[in-house]
């Protein structure tokens, strides 16, 4: 066997390998996940039921310390309606959120966003962001006191009774909720909430006792058991938070793990913490001129508990007089909009981190910006993303210009470096010098064929990212069977794009290679025919190795969001466009013709 065929083997052994990697590694837990999460859509009331029992409510806690959970978790979950019917609960009804607030312990453990549904059906239910203890996977805020190391002071705790003023929170008509200890104390909760997700928590105590009482204000984000993340490498779900003059904080549930005690102690003044989903996200925030202590957790066994909370400077109430601390709670979407005005308005530290705009930050943010400006233009955020792809393009116009004279240029000395090469056959080293010197002779710059495709790798990943993390791409609808932009194609080309009922990506061993939609499809065959533009290698390995690269390319990208793979498919079609406008004008012959009727076994045109 030659050792070119050897080479090619090797090549398409390779080829081969990256495509079962991808699949096995990449694109099938991917698959599993989506196909758990559906499972979550369609059978909302039966995941695994906790097993697990925090620690016992009341316990007296140290300074320093978190407070221990206040309730326990149930050994058996309820259904989410049952729980919430389980006792007499405040209402929450604004233009963007629903829910309600149990009167038994008063947290913020019901909280549904109006605008946001489960699947791109407008019928399919809302969003539930916040849920009760009890039910399959509590996710709640808790704010408070707690008591020094050893007092006896009877606090508010999970099963405490308070008593309301309304039945009902609105935006402008904020509900307080009251109880009185028997000692002296006297504790009001009072909870307002704005139009969009931001509630605002008051908690103050009056001291009719004899004596003064010192308290720990505190506050708390806690989920019981491990919540589905999407598990993408581009994309941060977990604890998060800014902790004074601190970087952003992010741990996912597994790398707190690592963390001594299964614990981080942040402290500082100003900032906020909780958790983030791809999303959503519930966080607390603490008046940003004082210090705090901010923690992330981890305990439980069989069934993990995490938590985010901080706790603030002791105050000391005296007789007969009172105190108060005030913190938001934002239970929401992240809207990137939305965010910023509440970072300006509330003057939240870093609040715009919560949304992760990754290492490119400085394209991401600019380049959703002109996306979102387009599409309230044109109304359709993928034909904003197109019409971006353009300007992009333009941008990069001038150096995509020298880059491919710089190629025409290195095809008209193909003939003398064949030459150079034909004079020094066993000398690679005086190859390179030869043809070195020969470009420098006639002005030719290797590198500037790279330099385009190097700088556009930012502007690509930061598009990547814009579509993949931005609730504005959620569900945003491009025209035909694209009903939803940041999701993968949902076409399939093995089940003759829907005419056979059945879905070939559940076949065992070769199910993963088969979600293969349109979209992907389309893009490939653009990249086959924009890498046909050029002169093909004249070594066989390179030559089969383009050849095979669109197809890698195509099942690559079969998982990724459909925006991605039509902003890919419309950037290949206007680099064609452009290298044969460049080509043309610099009077270089245009070698996708040839290239093609060599593939299909014709003479290519003299």
């Amino acid at each position: 066997m030659r050792e070119d065929q050897k080479n090619l083997f090797l090549a398409m052994g390779l080829s081969l390998l990256v495509i079962i990697g991808w699949q096995y590694f990449y694109a099938a837990p991917k698959l599993d996940a989506s196909r758990q999460t559906a499972a979550q859509v369609d059978s909302p009331k039966t995941p695994p039921a906790p097993s697990a029992t925090p620690a016992a409510p009341g316990e007296p806690q140290a300074p320093g310390t978190a407070p221990a959970p206040s309730t326990s978790v149930s050994d058996i979950a309820q259904p989410r309606e049952t729980v919430l019917a389980s006792g007499k609960r405040v209402t929450i009804d604004t233009k963007n959120l629903k829910g309600s607030i149990p009167l038994s312990g008063a947290r913020l453990d019901d909280v549904s966003l109006k605008a946001f549904h489960e699947t791109v059906d407008p019928k399919s239910p809302n969003i539930d962001l916040l849920s009760p203890a009890g039910t399959p996977h509590p996710y709640y805020v808790e704010t408070g006191f707690i008591a020094p190391a050893g007092a006896t002071t009877a606090l508010p705790k999970g099963d405490t009774v308070w008593s309301a003023d309304s039945d009902t929170l609105t935006t402008g008509k904020p509900v307080t909720l009251t109880w009185d200890n028997g000692q002296g104390l006297v504790f009001h909760r009072i909870i307002s909430v704005d139009d969009l997700y931001m509630f605002t928590v008051k908690d103050a105590v009056e001291n009719k006792g004899a004596n003064p009482v010192t308290l720990f204000p505190y506050s708390l984000v806690r989920r019981v058991g491990k919540p589905a993340t999407s598990g993408y490498a581009v994309l941060h779900e977990g604890f998060i938070g800014i902790v004074g003059d601190s970087r952003v904080q992010e741990f996912t549930y597994d790398s707190i793990e690592k963390e001594t005690k299964a614990t981080k102690i942040l402290t500082g003044s100003g900032g906020w913490l909780g958790f983030t989903d791809k999303y959503w996200a519930a966080t607390v925030i603490p008046e940003q001129g004082k210090n705090f202590e901010g923690r992330f957790s981890s305990s439980g066994d069989k069934v993990k508990t995490y938590q985010s909370d901080l706790r603030e400077d002791a105050i000391t109430v005296a007789a007969g007089e009172s105190a108060e601390t005030i913190k938001q709670v934002f239970a929401g979407a992240k809207e990137t909009r939305t965010i910023e005005e509440y970072q300006k308005t509330l003057s939240i530290k870093n609040f715009d981190l919560m949304i992760d705009w990754g290492w490119f930050y400085f394209i991401t943010k600019p380049l959703f910006w002109l996306i979102d400006t387009i599409f309230k233009l044109v109304g359709n955020f993928g034909v904003a993303i197109l019409i971006v792809t353009v300007i992009v393009k333009g941008a990069f116009f001038p150096l995509a210009n020298r880059s491919y004279l710089s190629m025409a240029k290195m095809k008209a000395v193909q003939p003398q470096m064949e030459a150079i090469k034909l004079r020094n056959p066993d000398d690679k080293q005086k190859q390179q010098l030869e043809i070195m010197e020969l470009y420098k002779k006639e002005g030719i710059n290797p590198i500037a064929g790279c330099l385009p495709i190097a700088l556009q790798i930012p502007v690509f990943f930061a598009l990547y990212k814009v579509i993949f993390i931005t609730i504005e791409m959620r569900q945003a609808p491009f025209f035909g069977w694209i009903r939803d932009l940041s999701s993968p194609d949902p076409t399939n080309i093995f089940t003759l794009f829907g005419l056979i009922p059945f879905d070939p990506t559940g076949l065992p061993v070769i199910g993963h290679f088969l979600a293969l939609g349109i979209w992907p499809l389309v893009m490939g065959v653009s990249m086959f025919v924009q890498m046909k533009m050029n002169p093909e290698p004249s070594d066989p390995v390179q030559k089969q190795m383009f050849t095979y690269m669109p197809i890698i390319f195509t099942f690559m990208l079969g998982s990724f969001p459909a925006g991605l793979v039509i902003y890919w498919t419309w950037n290949n079609f206007l680099s064609v466009l452009q290298q044969g406008f460049i080509m043309k004008r610099a009077g270089v012959k245009i070698e996708l013709w040839d290239n093609l009727a060599k593939l299909l076994g014709r003479k290519a045109a003299a």
